[in-house]
Order: C-alpha cells, then structure tokens, then sequence
C-alpha cells in the first residue's frame, strides 16, 4: 500500500484537470490563470489575512476580469495559489470527499474570484 503524501505537482495535475474540466466559455481563461502549488502561504500572506498557516487552502491573486481595465497595468499574472498541506489536512479531516474533488472544489472556488462569479455561478459549476 503507497502512503506517499501527494506531492505539489500532484495538486497541480488535480487543478489542471479541474480546469480543464470547466464548460467553455470558462475553460480557455482559466487556463490562462497561473497556478502555484506550495506546502503553505508565505507569511506575509498569512498576516494580511490574519490566518494560521493550516486555514488557509487556496488564494486568488489577481484582478477579477468584471473589474479589469486597460487602464490596468498588470504587476504578474493572475494566480491561483494552492496550499498543498492545508488541503490535504482538510482532507483527512473531512472523510468524505476524494482528494481530487476537494482540489477541484479549492481551484474552482479560487477562479470563482478571478471571474467574478457569485454563489450561484459557483454552485452551477461546482456541484459542492
């Protein structure tokens, strides 16, 4: 039996098939979202959030395409940043979900921000 815990670039193949899997017209613009896998947030992160490293499973960092302009002069992509052992630890907590579902509910949850979807264009998506 493999106990191996799920590396980053297994997160991110379970966000990449999350993506890949979003109907169009939602699939080509979230491709263009660059995804970071890391163990936790960086602290600076944690403290303008005011949030303990295990809280926090993912971040949108970017601005909400119902708000950009060209007016806007990018400073890096828009990125979803997912927090590999938060997530797995939700996980287990949870018992209930596989962990390519709670990786998919964490990345479409995360885009939901970049597209500017309320909670009912969440819902239709993501079956949660």
């Amino acid at each position: 039996m493999d106990i191996t815990a799920p590396s980053r670039d297994d997160i991110e193949s379970m966000a990449r098939d999350a993506i890949d899997a979003l109907p169009e017209p939602f699939r080509g613009p979230a491709a263009a979202v660059a995804v970071v896998v890391e163990d936790f947030a960086p602290v600076d992160m944690l403290a303008d959030l005011d949030m303990d490293a295990f809280e926090l499973t993912g971040l949108y960092d970017g601005i909400p395409m119902t708000e950009k302009s060209v007016m806007d002069q990018p400073t890096g992509p828009d990125t979803v940043w997912l927090f590999r052992r938060p997530i797995i630890d939700e996980w287990a907590d949870r018992g209930n979900v596989t962990l390519r579902e709670l990786v998919a509910h964490v990345t479409i949850h995360e885009l939901a921000h970049h597209f500017g979807w309320s909670d009912e264009d969440i819902a239709r998506i993501d079956q949660w």
